[in-house]
């Protein structure tokens, strides 16, 4: 009988109920068709390929992440809570010992959710990631960790949610924001004063296809991910890199996502995009499973693979030669950078736009963070929107040195409840979440 290498897990969650309309790309059919391949195949005939039936988020998981305005209840549907769920049953699963590997096939997606959430962004109104790796860390105590977007978007959520913390190392690889949404994910977003250089951007460019990936992953990520020693290795497992998909304009393939998951060697992985519903996604999916069970992928295809149509242009080979090349000098300099960001102590600010493409909301973002060599800092975020919603929030980090959850908690307990709708605070360090309201 044909045994699986890897114990490994998987999670369904096609989210029936939800859909942002029938012909939608982001819809219950994604997963569908999966389900059928999987059965086909005989994955689950395997011994040591279980499935496991997703559980559900509480409010506590989702805010250690997250601010939602009002309340995640007002962001999130029922699906929501079941497809953070589900990553959230493959977290656990992992911790305690049931499985060495585990794939999350969930939607609603998550990675394009920041800190604060009004709406929804790029089809994702929570990062279902995130929140499970903030369940792991409470619950299990891990420390380090380290997030592979192969998302064909780049993860922008997840990269705000870890932009300040340096125990969460997120390496985003993505068709270049100047061709495709959300418009970011470029060498030089490195991460805030006390990260700097554990957010690694290297955009693609369009059509890059198998060699250029792998070349991605083998002389970039996993020298990075070697050096910064996780105990998790968490893939955001976008799949709209393939080359059938209707929305991006890459060239990957079923064969050439397996061959990174093994390469990769992630813990976790965590569906993302992928919008050819029958011409990708069940063999991608299937090829990803196979390569975390540690099962012969060699002979995997789709139907219609022609890799002469798919080739990658000589062109494209170097610029992505050249990108790989600065993002590792970048991450190289990390520390020199570091020293230099750290040297003028005090606070640090930051100003953005945001846009939630989905609800067509439109926030205005004021971050100040406190320069520390000890943690990653407190976090303080003033955040408007067109909707006239304006909401103060303060985020204590887990690892906040005593200095900077003074200054935290004096933000919060200063801030005046007539200036803001909401004032958040979110104490990692007694896991406290508590609301002021503004008074009517």
């Amino acid at each position: 009988m044909l045994s699986a290498k890897h114990k490994t897990g998987l999670v369904f969650f096609p989210a029936f109920d939800w859909a942002i309309s029938p012909t939608h790309p982001e819809r219950q059919e994604r997963l569908l068709y999966t389900q059928d391949q999987v059965f086909e195949e005989g994955l689950f005939d395997i011994e040591g390929i279980t499935e496991f039936k997703p559980g559900l988020v509480t409010i506590e998981d989702v805010q250690r992440t997250h601010f939602c305005v009002p309340d995640p209840s007002a962001v999130m549907t029922e699906s929501h809570f079941i497809s953070a769920g589900g990553a959230k049953t493959i977290g656990t699963a992992l911790m305690e010992g049931k499985i060495k590997r585990g794939f999350a096939l969930v939607r609603p997606p998550g990675h394009h959710a920041n800190r604060v959430v009004h709406g929804a962004r790029g089809f994702c109104n929570v990062n279902i990631e995130a929140i499970m790796i903030e369940h792991i860390r409470h619950a299990y105590g891990v420390k380090r960790v380290a997030i592979v977007d192969t998302d064909c978007h780049h993860g922008d959520g997840t990269q705000d949610i870890y932009w300040h913390d340096p125990n969460t190392l997120f390496i985003s690889l993505h068709q270049d924001g100047r061709t495709l949404y959300p418009g970011s994910g470029f060498l030089d977003e490195m991460g805030g004063p006390n990260a700097i250089g554990y957010t690694i951007n290297i955009p693609l460019p369009p059509n890059t296809s198998e060699e250029g990936f792998l070349y991605t992953v083998k002389n970039a990520v996993l020298p990075i991910v070697e050096e910064f020693k996780p105990e998790l290795i968490i893939n955001s497992a976008g799949q709209d890199n393939h080359y059938s998909d209707p929305i991006t304009n890459m060239n990957f393939c079923a064969h050439g996502y397996a061959e990174l998951t093994r390469l990769l060697n992630a813990d976790i992985a965590v569906l993302e995009g992928g919008y050819s519903i029958e011409g990708a996604l069940p063999y991608v999916n299937t090829g990803i499973i196979m390569a975390m069970a540690g099962l012969d992928y060699s002979h995997f295809r789709e139907p219609d693979y022609d890799p002469e149509k798919i080739c990658q242009r000589p062109h494209v080979t170097r610029q992505i030669k050249e990108t790989c090349d600065a993002a590792i000098a970048l991450w190289q300099q990390r520390k020199v950078l570091a020293g230099q960001v750290r040297s003028e102590k005090g606070l640090s600010r930051r100003t953005r736009q945001i846009y939630y493409d989905t609800d067509g909301i439109q926030e205005h973002q004021t971050e100040i963070v406190k320069i520390c060599g000890n943690c990653a800092g407190a976090l303080l975020i003033d955040s408007s929107t067109n909707e006239q919603a304006h909401i103060l929030a303060v985020h204590i980090p887990p690892d906040a040195c005593y200095e900077c959850r003074q200054q935290g908690l004096k933000w919060f307990e200063k801030a005046g409840a007539d200036n803001f709708q909401r004032i958040y605070l979110q104490d990692r360090t007694t896991d406290r979440y508590q609301i002021k309201k503004q008074s009517i």
